[in-house]
């Protein structure tokens, strides 16, 4: 599809992944429609009437799901008549574990029901499923305690396979991009399973001021969060999600970059190489104790629908 005029849809477009996708599609000189609700294309998945103008002469799509919703495939349905041929879907890591995060069982669902609305779509498709993003400590929900000085979690010294969000962009535009990919589902990581402890350490050094991980028990970390104002239930739920982390649910290392991109995928430190924190993608100030989960199973307070 290289100099095809059409454009590429981007849906998510402000979000980590999203925004990075249009960048590199347009430094290649392909058209983006970046498509979202505050965005440069009006985009609102729960207004129907916003798809027909966002899809409107496109080839193919960059597809960010709406969290815990249904919305794929109506929306897919909408995407075939307007000829749409190629299509990557932003999925999720853990989708096949249903212990993977207690609570998850609506939005994982829901995730699982769009890959499977998407593979049965007759289009040219790609999954990516991506885990927890390395992004999430400098421009994301993690950024205000890393200003803090710590993060506090319950995540004891678990691990996890931090991926930096330029390689799932790089991953994302390759397979819109080249042929060699449809019917492929990337499970992507970091090269290796880097501790809170570590992340820490890395984040110290990359910004020239002291950073600490302090490990929480669930009960300490409910109570902070309901101090600060988050419900008791909120509060639980975000602990489940940093159980994934203690328990290393997401410390296995995938081959998707490698695959998809003929290279190893960056390390931690690499991905967080000359960035300081900053205030979340969408102008809104990071609470440290929120916690980043893969984009089908982030649950309400922990962040924004994906862009990645």
């Amino acid at each position: 599809m290289p100099g095809n005029p059409q454009p590429i849809l981007v849906t998510g477009a402000t979000g980590k992944s999203g925004r990075r996708v249009v960048a590199r599609l347009r430094a290649r000189g392909i058209p983006a429609r970046a498509a979202s609700r505050t965005g440069e294309h009006p985009f609102d998945w729960t207004d129907p009437g916003t798809w027909d103008a966002a899809l409107d002469g496109v080839r193919a799509l960059y597809l960010v799901q709406p969290n815990g919703s249904r919305l794929v495939r109506p929306f897919l349905d909408s995407a075939v008549r307007h000829g749409v041929r190629r299509i990557v879907l932003a999925s999720g890591r853990g989708l096949d574990d249903p212990d993977y995060i207690q609570g998850s069982g609506g939005f994982r669902d829901a995730a699982l029901d769009s890959e499977v609305a998407v593979r049965d779509s007759g289009l040219e498709w790609t999954i990516s499923r991506p885990g927890w993003f390395a992004q999430t400590f400098t421009e994301g929900i993690y950024a205000g305690a890393v200003r803090a000085g710590e993060l506090r979690l319950p995540a004891g010294d678990g691990a996890a396979g931090f991926l930096d969000a330029d390689d799932v962009a790089a991953v994302v535009v390759t397979a819109l991009t080249e042929d060699g990919h449809t019917g492929q589902t990337y499970e992507l990581s970091g090269p290796n399973a880097v501790t809170l402890t570590e992340v820490a350490a890395t984040l110290s050094e990359a910004t020239g001021r002291t950073i600490r991980y302090v490990p929480l028990s669930r009960r300490e970390y409910v109570a902070e969060l309901v101090k600060q104002g988050v419900p008791a239930t909120d509060a639980e739920a975000l602990a489940n999600v940093a159980e994934s982390l203690r328990l290393a649910k997401d410390a296995h290392v995938s081959d998707g970059v490698q695959r998809a991109l003929g290279r190893p995928p960056r390390t931690f430190a690499e991905a967080i190489q000359g960035v300081h924190p900053s205030r979340r993608d969408d102008g809104v100030a990071a609470d440290p104790a929120h916690v980043h989960a893969p984009p089908a199973l982030r649950v309400r307070h922990a962040c924004r629908a994906v862009g990645g």
